[in-house]
């Protein structure tokens, strides 16, 4: 693919929260900000759309669909893991189109880059190295999205020097409030803290927020900041799908 004649498409779950929405296009906003100030030579798509597979309009047919005639695309799920909306939900989206050439990137995650925003939001809530950290994770059903936050729980574990539980909101174990109870347990007194491996605010974010931490962090977005390695990841997906071959 030309890089600039090809739309990057990010499609993220949705939110009916006011907060995430406003989140997720600051993200993509951010997005299309950065491709523009990119060089000729670099991985700059011609166009940077939001769609989303759940919840919101427009949804991945009608943001495919929006685009200039026959100008390809690279559908960069704006999800953390990849999991059935990534490995069934998209890619039968994406099969069903005819008119254009379009490309699956992988999903944000893991990736180390995430784990720095996940160590900033820590110090950002005032978490000490003495806590106790869990990550909380949406979950899925899908084992590869499970071993992916798992993955994503072990890298935070290295970059902090100390162990660092992993808890599902949903779909997998242990849910959260057991993996907060469970290392209090153990933790002889120490806090807990929730370290929000979510994309933006919304329900899973208040579910975390009830889970029984002594301490959570903002998601990885929020309304007013978008990190700069959330940009960066987004535009590296799109890049690569790009890059490989076709029918990879």
């Amino acid at each position: 693919m030309d890089f600039a004649s090809t739309a990057l498409v990010g499609i993220s779950h949705g939110t009916a929260s006011p907060d995430g929405q406003v989140a997720v296009r600051r993200l993509i906003d951010a997005v299309e900000a950065s491709a523009a100030a990119r060089s000729a030579s670099a991985a700059a798509p011609s166009a940077v759309r939001l769609g989303h597979v759940d919840v919101q309009q427009p949804d991945v047919p009608a943001t495919l669909g929006a685009l200039p005639s026959s100008m390809p695309a690279v559908v960069v799920p704006l999800l953390l893991s990849a999991g059935y909306h990534v490995h069934v939900d998209l890619r039968r989206e994406i099969e069903a189109v005819a008119d254009r050439q379009v490309r699956l990137a992988a999903a944000l995650g893991p990736d180390d880059r995430l784990v720095e925003v996940l160590r900033r939001r820590l110090d950002e809530a005032g978490a000490s190295p003495d806590d106790l950290v869990v990550l909380a994770v949406a979950g899925s059903s899908d084992a590869r999205a499970v071993h992916d936050c798992r993955d994503m729980g072990e890298r935070l574990a290295a970059a902090l020097g100390a162990p660092v539980a992993v808890g599902f909101l949903s779909a997998a174990e242990p849910r959260l409030a057991a993996a907060i109870a469970a290392v209090r347990a153990d933790g002889g007194g120490r806090r807990v803290v929730a370290a929000s491996y979510l994309l933006a605010p919304g329900y899973f974010q208040d579910l975390a927020a009830a889970a029984g931490a002594d301490l959570i962090t903002e998601p990885l977005l929020t309304p007013d900041y978008a990190p700069n390695e959330l940009v960066d990841i987004v535009l590296d997906r799109f890049a690569a799908a790009s890059d490989a071959a076709p029918g990879a």
